[in-house]
């Protein structure tokens, strides 16, 4: 079986209302990439994974006069791409999803959040992810209030081979948007990394009820995050991919990248520095008894993946398509 990470950069920004594919020479929300061009890269990208089920991060909007689900399924359509069913979970307002694109002939999914609904007692200290986290993030012994502002797609998966827990994840962005000055930047960078990281402390509470359970578990999406990644860390002693992995912590979920130095899932411009940065921000975490089967991840990178040599038409559309690159997991059959 084949999964994918794919974080499409305002997938969203493709579609009408009624979600038919806006192909045309209009611009796409891609600096320098029209709607067409996006859309032919995305659709080459995803009949090259070849995915048995994709959880795609940023997809269509899912609001009142729009539909996340019917717009992934005209897009598979248009690309006669296996993977043609799509789930959403807790909608969000951010026009930016969290789905997952399967092939409905091997697969059978259904959307299974875990936690208790508000109201429910003992909610606060086991909430839904579409509700309310309490957490002294400051040591001020007055809790705050967490949210998500993309609640994270919690999916049971079966097919003939497997029966899997999957969890989708858009963890909270650390960049700085809106500072005026230097010192706001860091006040703002300081106060995202806070809340990323109380998501990621929320989400590994879940992983390890799963875990607990013995449920064959797989963690993915965009955790804007990973070790290394910024000088804040140093101040808060722990990634938020490292959190969500358990380190230091009980039974570990495993990817091999987030030790692999150098590896890198997405590609951004700095405007100030005006050039080309990478970092890590994809990841496929899955528990012990998955990684024991051997499974092979691979960024689909097209600069620095050695398989992608030669395939300049694919290399394009990576580029083209999204400033993420999809990240796979082939897993094998079960004992």
């Amino acid at each position: 079986m084949r999964l994918a990470t794919y974080n499409v950069e305002w997938f969203n920004a493709l579609f009408a209302d009624d979600g038919s594919l806006l192909c045309d020479d209009a611009w796409s929300a891609r600096w320098g990439i029209t709607r067409e061009r996006q859309i032919a890269a995305i659709g080459a990208v995803f009949q090259a994974l070849d995915a048995d089920a994709v959880m795609v991060i940023e997809a269509p909007d899912t609001s009142r006069g729009r539909d996340g689900t019917r717009a992934l399924e005209t897009f598979a359509r248009a690309f006669n791409l296996r993977a043609r069913a799509a789930l959403i979970g807790f909608a969000n307002d951010t026009q930016q999803e969290i789905a997952l694109l399967y092939d409905p002939d091997l697969i059978e999914v259904c959307h299974d959040p875990g936690g208790l609904p508000m109201g429910a007692i003992g909610a606060r200290d086991d909430p839904r992810f579409d509700d309310v986290f309490h957490i002294d993030l400051d040591t001020d012994s007055a809790p705050e209030h967490v949210r998500w502002s993309k609640p994270p797609l919690e999916v049971i998966l079966d097919s003939a081979r497997h029966t899997l827990r999957l969890i989708g994840v858009h963890a909270k962005s650390k960049a700085p948007h809106g500072a005026t000055s230097a010192k706001d930047a860091t006040r703002i960078a300081i106060e995202n990394r806070r809340k990323q990281l109380a998501q990621c402390i929320w989400l590994r509470h879940r992983v390890e009820g799963h875990l607990a359970a013995g449920d064959p578990l797989i963690v993915m999406g965009d955790f804007n995050d990973g070790p290394g990644l910024d000088e804040y860390e140093r101040l808060f002693g722990r990634s938020g991919v490292e959190i969500v992995r358990g380190e230091g912590r009980g039974v570990q979920l495993y990817d091999p990248h987030v030790d692999m130095p150098g590896a890198t899932s997405a590609r951004f411009w700095h405007q100030t520095e005006e050039r080309w940065f990478e970092t890590l921000l994809d990841f496929i975490l899955v528990s012990p008894d998955l990684a024991a089967r051997g499974p092979q991840w691979r960024i689909w990178h097209p600069l620095r993946d050695p398989l992608l040599c030669g395939q300049t038409q694919l290399c394009q559309a990576l580029l083209d398509a999204s400033d993420h690159f999809p990240v796979t997991l082939d897993l094998p059959d079960g004992p």
